[in-house]
């Protein structure tokens, strides 16, 4: 995972949320990650809090498990995806 990816389901709805910020803990190893997302017409943007975890939202860890539940939709580690990767 890397600033800039973005979790994504297709359909209708559908709906992306992005990485906007990442850290970690030199003496853990620990990483963390926040999200944002933005709703059509994208006139703003929103910093997700953290449903499962209040004592680090708005931050989520990278170690999520199969499941990441934001406020409004629930992502599967599979649905992390890069620019890169998208077939044209």
């Amino acid at each position: 995972m890397q600033i800039g990816d973005v979790f994504i389901q297709g359909g209708s709805p559908g709906h992306c949320v992005i990485v906007v910020d990442m850290a970690h803990d030199p003496k853990t190893g620990e990483k963390i990650f926040i999200l944002a997302q933005s709703y059509m017409p994208a006139q703003d943007i929103q910093i997700l809090k953290n449903p499962s975890n209040a004592a680090i939202s708005p931050w989520y860890s990278v170690d999520f498990g199969d499941v990441l539940k934001t406020p409004e939709w629930t992502f599967t580690k599979g649905d992390l995806k890069r620019f890169g990767d998208f077939q044209k």
